[in-house]
């Protein structure tokens, strides 16, 4: 009987408590897709970096996106047979937007970049 009385005593509580949360209001965060309109090109160079680097003739593509999986696999290249044989290197990918006025925190995800990486913005 005790055992009865205070479960009805948890069970009541615990509704009490649901109902009684505050609502909040929605967070202004926005999440927007940033995979899409990248250009890509394979080789290094410099100069790349600036913001005024012509790359008009590079190649575009939406992410995810892995270059070395479009080489030849053999077994000389510097990956060696035990992580693929796939050819490495350096690659570059670009993209190019325009941001709306912001008020706060900025945060740009980047999930899956291979190794030794940086990111200009």
């Amino acid at each position: 009987m005790k055992i009865n009385r205070l479960l009805s005593l948890v069970i009541i509580c615990s509704l009490m408590m649901v109902f009684s949360c505050k609502k909040t209001e929605p967070s202004p965060r926005v999440v927007e897709d940033f995979n899409f309109g990248w250009k890509f090109a394979l080789g290094d160079d410099a100069l790349r970096s600036s913001q005024r680097y012509d790359d008009s003739s590079w190649r575009e593509l939406h992410l995810p996106h892995d270059w070395s999986i479009e080489g030849e696999f053999d077994a000389a290249n510097p990956s060696t047979p035990s992580c693929g044989s796939l050819p490495g290197g350096i690659g570059w990918y670009r993209k190019t937007f325009i941001t709306p006025e912001i008020h706060g925190r900025v945060f740009l995800e980047f999930d899956g970049i291979f190794m030794n990486s940086t990111v200009y913005v």
